[in-house]
């Protein structure tokens, strides 16, 4: 009986953490894969992680063009997360004719923010101190 009472407290419990949080990342209905990496690391405010994963670009930004000049737009992940990408084009090629609705794959170093991220590192360091990054767009990769 004691033990029917504590499944029944500690799934009232879950039932309404699920409805005022959502499922919890890599769960059934939650993120999956790259995409539950990058909702634990916006979550938990993490930054300086490799990721890799995919979206389709929601909006092109103007570049960058302070400092170091980077080629700059917003993907939309299938969970929904909006990350920035960050793409120095010093350094790399640039994406040429990038559109939204655009599917983008990438590989760099995820910075947390409140809009959802930043990913940038999204290149070979050619000093080699850095872990190389890549874009991929249309079949050809950038880095």
């Amino acid at each position: 009986m004691r033990t029917i009472v504590h499944l029944v407290i500690l799934s009232a419990i879950a039932l309404t953490a699920w409805q005022e949080f959502g499922p919890a990342p890599g769960f059934p209905g939650g993120p999956a894969g790259p995409d539950a990496v990058l909702a634990t690391a916006f979550e938990s405010r993490q930054s300086n992680l490799q990721v890799k994963g995919q979206g389709v670009v929601a909006r092109v930004l103007s570049d960058d063009r302070d400092g170091s000049r980077h080629q700059r737009f917003i993907l939309r992940l299938v969970s929904g997360q909006t990350v920035l990408i960050a793409h120095n084009i010093d350094l790399a090629p640039r994406i040429p004719g990038i559109e939204n609705g655009d599917t983008v794959e990438f590989h760099g170093e995820y910075e947390w923010n409140p809009r959802g991220g930043v990913i940038h590192w999204t290149l070979h360091d050619p000093a080699g101190r850095h872990v190389g990054g890549w874009l991929k767009h249309e079949g050809r990769t950038y880095q």
